[in-house]
């Protein structure tokens, strides 16, 4: 399939409630408005086709920038490749569910996202809180540093109040998959989740929404799912 095709496919695809909702949540002109999940037929002739997912990240065009991420190399991606994703990366559904979810398939995900949760910009931040989640929620325990997340899991609670909205969600996430998903350090989360009490996330123009991971995490042991882990991370 190329370029023209897949473009032309995910225009049919696309509904305008769909496109309203995305919008409302800071999608920007162009786009379609096509529903996740009914991008999957496409995914499935395509595969992994980077090139391609390089010209339709470039287009600008949001469901273009999503499928994109579903059809990415992510190990065929340098260091370089994923801050010019971030570059274009304009709200938080990019940023935190493309490119953070492919970076979290990338054997440099860790030294990515540890990087850009030192830049001090709002959306790099968030998605490298984002992808550690990812990560932390598809990936064996081992394959982490306890002292690093428990480390991590201090700078949110002395952070976690001053930092930009976006950080702060994905902060709060961080938080909760800890305690959910990475059982060497369930305690020491659910404790953290415990200190931090309620997050505050305010909008434009909008209610503040207010976030609780303690509550998230209680959640989870209620329904015995700690220890949980996503068998993929990419639909």
């Amino acid at each position: 399939m190329d370029f023209e095709t897949v473009m032309k496919e995910l225009e049919g695809l696309g509904k305008e409630r769909t496109k309203k909702i995305y919008m409302s949540n800071g999608a920007k002109e162009p786009l379609f408005g096509v529903a996740t999940g009914a991008m999957k037929s496409i995914a499935k002739k395509i595969k992994i086709n980077q090139p391609l997912a390089e010209e339709l990240y470039a287009t600008g065009n949001y469901d273009a920038m999503y499928f994109a991420g579903i059809i990415a190399d992510p190990n065929g991606m340098t260091e370089a490749d994923y801050d010019r994703w971030m570059d274009g990366a304009y709200f938080y559904m990019l940023s935190d569910y493309v490119v953070a979810v492919t970076l979290s398939e990338a054997d440099i995900a860790q030294d990515v996202a540890d990087k850009w949760i030192a830049s001090g910009e709002e959306l790099r931040m968030s998605a490298g809180w984002s992808c550690y989640c990812w990560l932390l929620g598809n990936r064996k325990d081992h394959e982490f540093s306890e002292d690093k997340i428990s480390a991590m899991l201090d700078t949110v609670k002395t952070s976690i109040h001053e930092a930009p909205n976006r950080t702060k969600s994905a902060m709060n996430n961080f938080l909760a998959t800890v305690g959910i998903s990475y059982v060497p350090l369930h305690d020491k989360a659910v404790e953290t989740a415990k200190e931090v009490g309620i997050v505050e996330m305010k909008r434009d123009n909008k209610k503040s929404s207010f976030l609780n991971s303690y509550e998230t995490i209680q959640k989870d042991i209620d329904k015995g799912r700690i220890g949980f882990k996503r068998k993929y991370v990419r639909c």
